[in-house]
This record gives structure tokens, sequence and C-alpha cells, in this order.
């Protein structure tokens, strides 16, 4: 069949609306989202919103802003008006919206009513335009500011509506909007409300931490205590926020806000730089919480590449990636040795009767046998040194403070001395003579006062539990020792060369031909890292160096480690950029991740308290402490008014 010859001609003025309408008003948060901009725009210091049926059914926005005349309310609905372009200049957009569409686009496919007034102005102006017809321009009594109303919305296009998601569906969707815009206005106050459900309401903020209030009110009262403060400026940007800590994080993305200029985004370059950002303390399935403000010239940016603008293109963005990243990780490292405040909660909550398992309910027998206070064999030559810091005093014993419950004095190298036999001395009633006197002499203590505090006791060789001046830190050893294993690692590439000994034999491994050959085809990058290796016959690979820290690790675990970094960072496709932070900086960083757990003590480890205090100062003074590689917490802090919480003393 010929094809058939049809003339051009123009289409219909509202079928072009309408068409037009689709790129701006997706859903009813679009419309939400384009209205409430609208309103910030003018000034508005409250604005309220109002649905029914998830915006489908209605759509009421109120504010105070400066609203409209008469005039003005007429041009309003017409395509491509606008007052926010003063000068025309489209490299310099100074305001939220701009194209001058969102109120035709609206128009053409449901019912609009504007309702408006001026300061000056003696009454206001109403206006309706029903599927893309405009009415008459009418007098109306209204407050200063604008109402608008939007009704059956989708009702000229039928087809959109069976598009749409379910009333509850759209209805989250427009709460989620209104909270992105209100991170980004914290001075202005927002509220939602719907025929079912409770209000949405967040209240003007003042003050210098306005914004940090704001953002407690959005993403949750424990991110205020979870979170630390960010400010950094370079070449014309600033950037400004508060980042969640790596401890605190969620299953999604969603609860990562960014602000352009005041304009909430959500931008592919901006997700992708906070993701490398916390690549180091958090697992890849976990996502940060933050809110960031950017702040630039109009003209280094260009907020018109989406309809919806939810995306923004920068004049530089290399400057802008290495901006958000190197201003986490400063951030981050200023922090320290620090933790999410939910992690004591979550502590506390396992501990409250009722909550515990079974398995976790002591056994407080004379027979319990390898109990709490188990003894097992000293400690393991070859432990690695954690390296104090000069002038640290080192604990000599664990007798702190007297008590009757309080742990003597042990050495760990002598079993016949150690816990099980002290626990079973307590339990039988033969610590002392009846009529002794049970106080322990008054030893003078390690200095509490550190963050961490001093080293008391060892569990299940795994967890140290130390003291603070006003609670308790319950360290994981094998999470703590491999965050500083890695942060030395970095150390020494980033100085010049990692240091590394040579084997006195030379050890080969054998594996899959194919795993061997991906190993020697990365040999030179790996060789930075302090690993020298080379081929040996099909199947095998010979290594003579290992870091200096890896030194006691099995060296066929660590290549079968070093075969997952490789093929989750993909070096052998790396580029010749291996500054830190670049492509190859980044994936070595990964390797050396993965490389550090074989260097760190393992659970199930005795350890001395002088070497649980050398433990705890280095954590101190580590970046990024308080999570390990794979983004766990490495310590847990209980205040002792919580502790005295548990026991009813408070």
């Amino acid at each position: 069949m010929p094809p058939v010859l049809r003339p051009v001609r123009r289409l219909d003025p509202i079928l072009v609306d309408r068409i037009a309408a689709g790129e701006v008003v997706e859903r009813p948060a679009s419309a939400v989202k384009e209205l409430v901009e609208n309103a910030i725009d003018a000034g508005a210091t409250s604005i309220e919103v109002t649905i029914e049926a998830g915006g489908r059914r209605l759509i009421r926005v109120v504010d105070d802003g400066a609203g409209m005349s008469a005039d003005d309310l007429a041009l309003a609905v017409e395509r491509h008006a606008t007052s926010k372009l003063p000068g025309g200049d489209l490299s310099r957009i100074e305001s939220l919206g701009f194209r001058g569409e969102a109120l035709p686009s609206i128009g053409a496919v449901a019912r609009l009513s504007l309702t408006s007034r001026t300061a000056e102005a003696e009454s206001g102006s109403t206006l309706v335009v029903d599927a893309g017809i405009k009415g008459e321009v009418r007098p109306a009594p209204s407050p200063r500011g604008t109402r608008i109303e939007v009704t059956d919305l989708f009702s000229a296009t039928p087809a959109r509506l069976k598009f749409l998601k379910s009333d509850r569906a759209e209805a989250l969707a427009i709460a989620d909007g209104l909270r992105r815009l209100a991170v980004a206005q914290p001075r202005i106050r927002f509220a939602l409300r719907s025929e079912s459900g409770s209000p949405l309401v967040f209240s003007a903020e003042t003050g210098d931490d306005a914004a940090l209030r704001r953002l407690t009110a959005v993403l949750g009262p424990d991110f205020g205590a979870s979170s630390a403060p960010l400010h950094m400026a370079r070449e014309g940007f600033a950037l400004s926020g508060h980042i969640g800590l790596p401890s605190y994080h969620r299953g999604a993305g969603n609860q990562i806000h960014f602000t352009v200029n005041g304009r909430p985004v959500r931008d592919r370059l901006l997700l992708g730089a906070v993701r490398g950002a916390y690549a180091d303390t958090m697992s890849s399935d976990r996502h940060p919480v933050l809110g960031l403000a950017i702040t630039c010239d109009p003209a280094l940016v260009d907020v018109n590449v989406h309809p919806a603008k939810t995306e923004v293109r920068f004049r530089e963005p290399g400057l802008v990636r290495a901006l958000i990243v190197s201003a986490i990780h400063e951030t981050l490292r200023q922090v320290g040795a620090r933790n999410a405040s939910t992690g004591a909660a979550r502590t506390l909550d396992a501990l409250r009767p009722g909550h515990a398992s079974p398995s976790l309910r002591p056994a407080m027998t004379a027979h319990s046998g390898r109990g709490a206070w188990s003894g097992r064999a000293a400690i393991p030559p070859g432990l690695p040194s954690f390296g104090a810091p000069a002038g640290l005093a080192p604990a000599s014993s664990f007798g702190q403070r007297g008590g009757l419950f309080e742990a003597p004095q042990v050495a760990f190298g002598r079993p016949e001395t150690g816990f099980e036999e002290a626990g079973q001395a307590l339990f039988s009633g033969d610590l002392a003579p009846p009529g002794a006197d049970l106080r322990q002499p008054e030893i003078e203590p390690p200095d509490s006062e550190h963050p961490l505090g001093a080293a008391r006791a060892q569990l299940h060789e795994t967890y140290i539990v130390a003291q603070t001046h006003d609670g308790i830190v319950l360290v994981d050893q094998h999470a703590a020792h491999e965050r500083l294993v890695y942060e030395r690692l970095k150390r020494e590439r980033a100085a010049g060369g990692i240091a590394r000994q040579g084997l006195l034999i030379p050890d080969v491994v054998e594996m899959a031909p194919q795993d061997a050959e991906r190993l020697i085809a990365a040999a030179p990058d790996l060789d930075r890292l302090g690993l020298t290796l080379e081929a040996f016959g099909t199947g095998a690979v010979l290594v003579r160096e290992v870091p200096v820290a890896l030194a006691d690790s099995s060296t066929r675990h660590l290549l079968e480690d070093i075969l997952d970094a490789l093929d989750e960072s993909g070096l052998e496709e790396g580029s010749a950029d291996g500054t830190e932070g670049g492509p190859l900086g980044r994936r070595l960083d990964a390797i050396l991740s993965r490389m550090s757990c074989h260097g760190s003590i393992r659970a199930g480890r005795r350890l001395r308290p002088e070497e649980m205090n050398a433990l705890l100062r280095e954590m101190e003074a580590t970046p990024f402490a308080g999570t390990c590689n794979h983004g766990r917490p490495t310590f847990v802090e209980l205040k002792l008014h919580d502790i005295e919480r548990l026991f009813g003393r408070r």
C-alpha cells in the first residue's frame, strides 16, 4: 500500500498545550512542585498545600507571597509568559521557575482556578482556565498572596490517568517533593494536608542553625547527633551543609538532599560524587544520609537541561565533583573516632529485659564451665604491634577500682591464673576467707579521659570493653584494626611506597591458569602496593615480597581476595591516573581494603591490656576509625545514665 501523502499543517493551539503539558506535568507531584516553586519565587514565607485523591481530584496551593495584579494574572496563563527573566538572559537564572509553562500546561489538562492580590491592591482578582479554554479576569475578595486550585487533573487527557499509580503512591511522591523543597528553603513554613493521614508541617526555621534544624525535621531526630557540619569553598563554588556519619546509613538513596543555588536537584554527577566519597567507609549496598547546598554564580551552572529542572549541568563538572569528594573526606577525617547515636540505642534495646533471646541470658551457676570468664590459650606469637603514640603509659592490669564483682588481676600468659579459675573461685565462695576485707587497694587507673577511654576487659577474645569518664565503649577488635591497617597502607602509598618485606623462601601459589594470568597482568600495579609476584609456569605465581603489615598473613588467601577485588574494580582495565581519587587510585584503594583484612588481628585472639589501650589510642588518631572498610561500626558507646536506667537507678 503506497504511503499517504498529507500536507504539513499547524497543530491546534490547545493540542500544542496538551503536548507541552506532558513534558512539564508528568504526575500530580510535578504540578505541586511547579506551583510551590512559583510561590517561593514570589517571596512567600508560608506555603500550604492541600490534596485529595493523591492530587488527581484536587491540588490547592495557598501562599502569602507578593501576589499578582489583574493584568499579570491574565498573562500568567499564556504560553511562554513569565516575570522571572527581567533581562532575558538564560545564562543567569536566579529563580526556581523561568519557562513560563507551568500554569498554561496545568490549565491545558485540568480545571485551573487562580485568585491573587498584591499588597497595594484593595481587592484581588480571579481567573479560571478549563481544559485550555481561558476565562475572564474578575474581581474577587482575597488576602495578600495567591491561591491556586487544580481540580480533575488530566481530565482533558484521560489516557494519562491510566499511567498514574495509586492515590497513596501519588500522595507519597508529593510529600517527598515537598520535603526536598523544605530542605532547600528552611526559612519558609510548609504544610501538606490530605483527606487521610496526619498533616505534614515544617515550621519556619531561624538562626544560624536553621538548616540543621530543618534537616533534622525532614531526616529524623537522630540525624542531628549522627551528623557533622561541612563547609568548603573552591574556585567560585561554595559547599555547605551536614553529612551523616558513615555508621548512619539507609538502604535506599532517597535521603541524599542536594540544592544548587536554592534549587533541589537529583543529579547523577552529585550522587556519584557522594558514593565515591563514602566508598571507603560504607558498604556498597548502603546509602549515606546528608543535606548539602552548592552556591555559585548562576553563569557557572545550566538549570535548563531538564523539563522538570531536576538535573543541572555545571561548566566545570570535574571541579564540582572534586569539591564534594574532598569536602566529605576532610569532614569525616576531622570527625575521627565517632559513631552514629543510633548504635547505642540499638544496643540498649537489645539489653533491655524481654528483647534478648534466651541464648543471650547469662547462666549464673557454680558449674557453668567456660562462660563469660572462660580461660583460653595464651596470646599467639607474632601479634602485630599497634604503635601506641609516644608518651602513652600502658595499662598494667585490669583491676582499676575496688569492688566485689570486679575481675581480679590476671596474667593472660598463665592459664593457671586465667579468668576461668577466678570465676570458679568467685562463684564457689572460695575467693577469700570469711571475714576478710574484700576491698581491693586503690590503683591509679589509666587515663579514661580519652574519647575511647581505658581498656578494662576483653570478651570472647573479640570485643574490648573500655571505660570512659561517663560511660563504656565496646570495640570490635578485628573491625577496628582492619581500618587502622588500611589507613596505614594508604598513607604509605601516598608517601611514596608501601613498606615491603622479602620472603626468605618465595611462596609458590597454584591456581586456575586464567586467574594466574590476571594476576600477572596486574603485577605492575600490585607492585605499587608492596606485593611483588611473577609467573611460575602455567597456573602458578611466585610471590617474592609482601607488605610489612601483611607479613604474617596467608599468601594464598591474600591472592584470592585480590582476585575478587580485581573482579569488582576492573584494575586490569584501569587508566594511568594513579593519583588519590583518580580512577586507578580508587581501584588501588579497593585492593588495599581487601588486603588490610589479612593484616588485622582476628576475632578469637587474646590481647594484653597494653595492646588494647594502644589500639584505642590509635583509633582516636586515625581518620574514619568509626567504621571498618566494609561500613560496619568498629565500636558502640553507652553512656552511664543509659546503663543506670537499665538497672532502674534512674
